[in-house]
């Protein structure tokens, strides 16, 4: 499918759900088509979350937001093993990093070490979990 002709079936879809936002549906379309990834900026209230939470719903994609606070640690963007009772087993528990589109709220307020947890997924592509890549 030629990516103009998504473009214009996904500025279409979005539209019947937010007007007013192209500039911004514009930057995520090319995100999406670059591999790439988007700062949204503005004051709270503008519908950054809604139009990223939409623009997933359009595509089909997996949305997830984590509230970067400064007692997030890595494993809760990663995700952890968990002890399953039933099965006498560790299982994978993937954190919010694994989703097609993530919005990380106040990126700033986390520490180093989450920051970095984020960023290894948003720059390598890749995650660390307990030591595992």
């Amino acid at each position: 499918m030629d990516p103009q002709e998504i473009y214009s079936t996904l500025t279409e879809e979005m539209n019947t759900i937010l007007i007013g936002n192209d500039d911004v549906i514009e930057g995520i379309a090319i995100a999406l088509f670059t591999r790439g990834h988007i700062l949204l900026e503005g004051v709270p209230g503008v519908a950054k979350t809604t139009i990223a939470n939409a623009f997933a719903h359009t595509t089909g994609f997996e949305f997830n937001r984590i509230q970067m606070t400064p007692d997030l640690l890595p494993a809760d963007i990663t995700g952890t093993h968990v002890y399953r009772e039933g099965t006498g087993e560790f299982s994978l528990q993937r954190g919010p990093i694994f989703s097609n589109l993530l919005v990380a709220d106040e990126i700033n307020r986390a520490t180093p070490k989450t920051q970095s947890a984020l960023l290894e997924g948003m720059q390598e592509r890749t995650v660390t979990i307990e030591g595992d890549t």
